[in-house]
């Protein structure tokens, strides 16, 4: 396993450092949960506009450890809510996920008032990505 390096940080922002759909695996009582989630990369994490009271947080919340998918692209990490969306800790990221989801965070769905929406960061501890035939595993703690 290698440490995370320009050529494997270059492919994964090329392909994750917009908006993009992966598959976020949790788990609970050691049963598996997937589901699709809007998300983009930044320095070795993930992340996600969720609430705070959903499933998947509350999965989160009993045991971090998490798994992700997408574009030829598997990882394990761990989530940590980064709390309320409206915050002033979180007004730098919040302005990010304004402009990296634009096409639909203004869609009505999302109360920005409620304390409940958030944000999820998943920090990446390990991955593996494949581009044009060539297999990387990544350990993103050395990075």
């Amino acid at each position: 396993m290698e440490k995370l390096s320009t050529v494997t940080e270059q492919i994964i922002l090329e392909r994750f450092g917009k908006d993009s759909l992966i598959s976020l695996a949790t788990t609970e009582n050691n049963i598996p949960y997937v589901r699709t989630v809007n998300s983009f990369y930044e320095d070795g994490a993930f992340y996600v506009l969720t609430y705070a009271l959903s499933g998947k947080m509350k999965q989160i919340e009993k045991n971090p450890v998490v798994a992700i998918a997408g574009d030829w692209f598997t990882a394990h990490g761990k989530g940590k809510s980064l709390g309320w969306f409206g915050s002033e800790e979180n007004a730098e990221m919040a302005e990010k996920m304004r402009s990296v989801f634009a096409e639909w965070i203004e869609n009505g769905h999302n109360n920005f008032d409620d304390e409940n929406t958030c944000i999820l960061k998943i920090e990446l501890t390990e991955g593996v990505l494949f581009s044009h035939g060539t297999r990387y595993e990544i350990d993103f703690t050395e990075a």
